[in-house]
């Protein structure tokens, strides 16, 4: 079983400090997302001119490497910084930079940008300056490749921090996907995620992505003495001949899921239009909370639309 965790920001911060505890750099593991970046551009991209923004911190120097890694695989590159770094890995990662820096702000015509300017952990709206600088790139015909979550965005809740945040075409993130990459609007904003290990080894997370490992272990699969009786009864309330398909779609989901016999608890006056689209559901006419609670007296569940016209549900 592979559960994919989904970490928190203070999580991921906590993974890299377990990391650095157990005999990991900061630097290293800096030096492996960086490189991921590059990989993940090199491989979706066609070889162009790259121009990298980096900000002061961490993710900053995630960007110097990813420039320094795109640089020495020949891809033309220019780093445009915000600001001096001001951690001491992300110094390390300047000063390893080799390429041309250029001021904030100043144009280039490179259509490809990697955004390394701020990270998941992202605790405050970005400036005006940022944003003035940012803009015209959403506006225009630039290929975003965001570096963690788009840079703007709150890396719990998906949600800019401010009024304002970058959109990608590609987002790399690092060990597992963060809430940002799961939850609207910051999913949409993300664009194609890549997942990179950067060595991290087991992390401790109380998220998991939705998947078949979660639950495959458990599902009622159906046994060689199994019968229609053995695998629960469903009943599904129907609303009247204008508002029966909610319930249709609830029997049939029903039978996908496994129940072994759905019955349609349907309006007199709406038994034909059910009947016509029905094949493996059964049907039964009732008319008044009393009939239908007798109809369902024996279902193990019963699903009641509001369009059924019952104030209560069973």
């Amino acid at each position: 079983m592979s559960l994919r965790p989904i970490l928190t920001v203070s999580e991921m911060a906590q993974a890299d400090r377990d990391a650095v505890a157990r005999g990991a750099t900061v630097s290293q593991l800096m030096q492996r997302a960086g490189a991921a970046v590059a990989r993940a551009v090199e491989a979706r991209f066609d070889l162009q001119p790259v121009r990298v923004l980096c900000g002061p911190g961490d993710n900053g120097g995630d960007g110097y490497v990813a420039a320094s890694e795109l640089a020495a695989r020949g891809w033309p590159v220019t780093v445009e910084a915000l600001a001096s770094p001001t951690t001491e890995a992300a110094l390390r990662a300047r000063d390893g930079w080799k390429g041309p820096v250029v001021s904030w702000g100043q144009d280039g015509d490179e259509r490809l940008v990697i955004d390394a300017l701020f990270g998941a952990g992202l605790n405050r709206p970005l400036d005006a300056a940022v944003i003035h600088r940012l803009a015209p790139l959403l506006a225009g015909t630039h290929q975003i490749v965001a570096v963690d979550v788009p840079s703007g965005l709150s890396g719990d809740t998906g949600r800019p921090v401010g009024s304002w945040a970058l959109s990608a075409v590609l987002t790399v993130t690092f060990q597992a996907r963060k809430p940002a990459h799961v939850l609207l609007p910051g999913r949409e904003r993300c664009g194609e995620i890549v997942v990179a290990d950067i060595g991290l080894g087991e992390v401790s997370s109380r998220l998991f992505e939705n998947d078949p490992d979660l639950w495959l272990g458990r599902f009622p699969w159906p046994s060689t003495e199994g019968h229609k009786h053995s695998r629960g009864r469903l009943g599904v309330v129907s609303g009247g001949p204008w508002r029966t398909g909610a319930a249709r779609l609830a029997a049939r989901a029903g039978l996908r899921a496994g129940a072994g016999l759905v019955t349609l608890v349907s309006p007199r006056d709406a038994l034909a239009v059910n009947a016509a689209h029905l094949e493996a559901v059964m049907l039964v006419a009732a008319d008044t909370a009393d009939e239908i609670e007798v109809a369902c007296a024996d279902m193990d569940a019963v699903v009641v639309g509001p369009a059924a016209g019952v104030d209560d549900a069973t």
